[in-house]
């Protein structure tokens, strides 16, 4: 099974909107069948009604990246679960489409799509995806962007679990404004040091000779 593309599918829903940058892109049927990818045939039956459905399943999947990245491993599984008892997928075996060397079928486990509407077939996917990542991974593995003003959400992949930022973009910016923090405070230090300098030498009484 495709589990990182699929975990993919919420990441992908989640960051449609920025919160702190009153941004949010999920605003047409176009913008629904965009977050399918490939999957072009799924995307067909999106609807005007699927845009709010997708945006009340957004806001509580970034609820289950909030509870990780706030270190609450049992409310994020809890609201994880929840998800998934209300939108639950039905795996299949597939593999007729892809041969191997020898011509054989390339079985492998497929989410099938019997869902009544694009929202619920998409929901599944992404929280089924999300929840092999996060049991074989482990739930600090959901992660929110630390560079400010940025909220998206990530999937930690790194060897040594030390990715903080959802891209190179948002972690040069970072660097950027951490450095430059740095060498305004070493110069209103260095400025207050030569202050103290100028107030103990005039307060230095003159030595006769």
């Amino acid at each position: 099974m495709e589990l990182a593309y699929y975990s993919d599918y919420a990441v992908r829903l989640v960051n449609t909107e920025q919160p702190e940058r009153g941004t949010d892109s999920l605003t047409s049927v176009e913008a629904v069948r965009e977050l399918f990818g490939p999957a072009q045939q799924a995307a067909r039956r999106a609807t005007d009604s699927d845009v709010t459905r997708l945006r009340t399943v957004r806001a509580r999947l970034r609820a289950v990246f909030e509870a990780a990245d706030a270190g609450d491993e049992v409310l994020a599984v809890d609201l994880l679960n929840a998800l998934m008892m209300e939108f639950p997928v039905s795996p299949q075996i597939s593999g007729h489409e892809h041969r191997d060397d020898d011509g054989r079928p390339d079985w492998h486990m497929h989410i099938a799509d019997h869902a009544a509407n694009a929202t619920a077939g998409y929901t599944a996917t992404a929280c089924m995806g999300l929840a092999f990542h996060l049991t074989d991974l482990g739930v600090d593995r959901l992660g929110i962007c630390q560079a400010r003003p940025c909220r998206n959400v990530y999937l930690d992949t790194s060897t040594n679990r030390s990715r903080r930022y959802c891209s190179d973009r948002c972690a040069t910016r970072a660097n950027v404004a951490a450095y430059r923090a740095r060498k305004r405070l070493a110069s209103e230090r260095s400025a207050r040091t030569g202050r103290t300098a100028e107030t103990t030498q005039d307060s230095t009484p003159a030595t006769d000779r």
